[in-house]
């Protein structure tokens, strides 16, 4: 079940904490596979919104998970994901180790369903990293770029080249489609690219990222298709 308990934040540190030290340590050998976790070869080859906004990734990814609900019971809790909003339904007290202060919720949330374009939609406080809004379709797709943080938001331009140094630009593309007996498939995408000299750091966030994502999608399956509002 997806309600938090006072349990929650000891399994998010315990089993969120062993998966992020196992995988880091198998990233050599499971890369490929945690880099297309539930996805088919046809969306991992196909074009999704926002694939032209980092044109030539040097880091990327394409993630699915089917949903036992229709696209218009999956999108509310899209719509409201981020720190200050919805949360990110994945191990909140992992997170919160390095002061995100996320607090996912188990319904939602009427305030925080109209995201549209300029948007921002915060990974933590005013100091760590921010996504704005670059497109909004509900209920089909999302799509996120890396802006900055959300004290100084800078959105970069559509990336063709190589970055100067210290720069880095990424994309979060969430595609929500209709299947066969009412349900969803929840596709999630990043394209990144950075400047010279950030190869390790970017190889140790990927799996961080893959285990704290894979929760996110498991907790959005299980609010959508186990609603409590």
């Amino acid at each position: 079940m997806h309600e938090r308990t006072i349990w929650s934040p000891i399994r998010d540190i315990t089993v969120g904490g062993v998966r992020v030290m196992f995988t880091l340590l198998a990233a050599p050998l499971m890369r490929g596979r945690y880099n297309r976790a539930g996805a088919t070869d046809e969306e991992v080859r196909r074009t999704l919104p926002g694939d032209e906004l980092v044109r030539e990734p040097k880091l990327g990814y394409t993630r699915a998970i089917t949903i036992k609900a229709p696209p218009t019971e999956v999108w509310p809790w899209l719509a409201q994901i981020g720190q200050g909003r919805g949360g990110l339904y994945s191990f909140d007290a992992l997170e919160n180790l390095v002061g995100c202060g996320i607090h996912s919720v188990a319904e939602v949330l009427p305030q925080h369903q109209h995201i549209a374009a300029g948007d921002i939609v915060r990974s933590g406080r005013d100091s760590y990293p921010c996504w704005i809004v670059m497109d909004a379709v509900p209920p089909h797709h999302l799509v996120l770029q890396g802006a900055g943080t959300a004290a100084e938001v800078d959105v970069p331009a559509v990336v063709d080249r190589v970055p100067a140094k210290g720069y880095v630009a990424s994309t979060w593309q969430w595609v929500i489609e209709p299947v066969a007996s009412g349900h969803t498939r929840l596709i999630v995408r990043q394209r990144s690219t950075y400047s010279p000299g950030q190869s390790v750091l970017w190889h140790i966030v990927e799996p961080i990222n893959y285990v704290m994502e894979n929760e996110m999608l498991r907790g959005i399956k299980q609010r959508s298709e186990h609603p409590t509002a």
